[in-house]
């Protein structure tokens, strides 16, 4: 059985998959560090950062951030070394370039790919609420909020994100078809790789994680 306090892990999947989501829980349960990609990205456009300005606009149109930025924010976030008792890393690597450099600097114990179609995943993300004073994340189709368009943290009226328009989302689609599905034959050859239905509810799908873990059942 993997010890969740010394596992080091990705989470792989298409955007609106779910990493996030079964992440958090992970993360809940196990006092594992979550890091994504995508939280690094709006904390810096929130924040108006010169590198958050070249990656709103990037995003935007519907384009990858490329290597050289998506590197240095997680080396920078690594270094922080909070996570020494585990991490589970969202929304990195997308590419060979990634992986290998993830591969060459840290012990990765998993690979944890969440399988979903891509129709699914377009009406999932289309789907998506965000509240743009607190942060909280919501979804119309299966975490909505208590009041439908408003936040139930703090009552702010909720926002789709600019880039979850459907042309966007399918440019999206296209280059994970491309760039990121590769690396599952290479962490499938290194034995690296568990697979899961993420059609499925996250409860459901979070049990099938942990058992092909051999982690503890919720």
């Amino acid at each position: 059985m993997l010890n969740p306090k010394r596992m080091k892990c990705i989470i792989m999947g298409i955007q609106g998959c779910g990493k996030g989501t079964q992440a958090k829980m992970l993360e809940e349960d196990f006092d594992m560090v979550h890091i994504s990609i995508g939280d690094m990205f709006r904390w810096n456009i929130e924040h108006h950062t010169k590198l958050g300005t070249r990656i709103s606009r990037t995003i935007k149109e519907g384009n990858l951030v490329s290597d050289e930025v998506v590197i240095q924010l997680l080396r920078q976030r690594l270094n922080e070394h909070d996570w020494n008792f585990g991490f589970i890393l969202d929304g990195f690597p997308r590419n060979l370039v990634q992986a290998e450099f993830l591969l060459e600097t840290y012990d990765i114990n998993a690979v944890i790919l969440i399988e979903v179609s891509d129709e699914v995943v377009m009406r999932r993300i289309q789907g998506r609420r965000h509240c743009p004073a607190c942060g909280l994340d919501y979804n119309v189709e299966f975490m909505p909020p208590k009041v439908a368009g408003f936040c139930d943290g703090c009552g702010t009226a909720l926002a789709m994100r600019e880039d979850d328009n459907e042309d966007a989302i399918r440019k999206r689609l296209s280059n994970y078809h491309a760039e990121t599905r590769p690396l599952v034959e290479v962490f499938d050859r290194q034995g690296m790789l568990v697979r899961v239905d993420g059609a499925k509810t996250p409860r459901e799908v979070q049990q099938a994680m942990r058992d092909r873990l051999g982690m503890p059942r919720e």
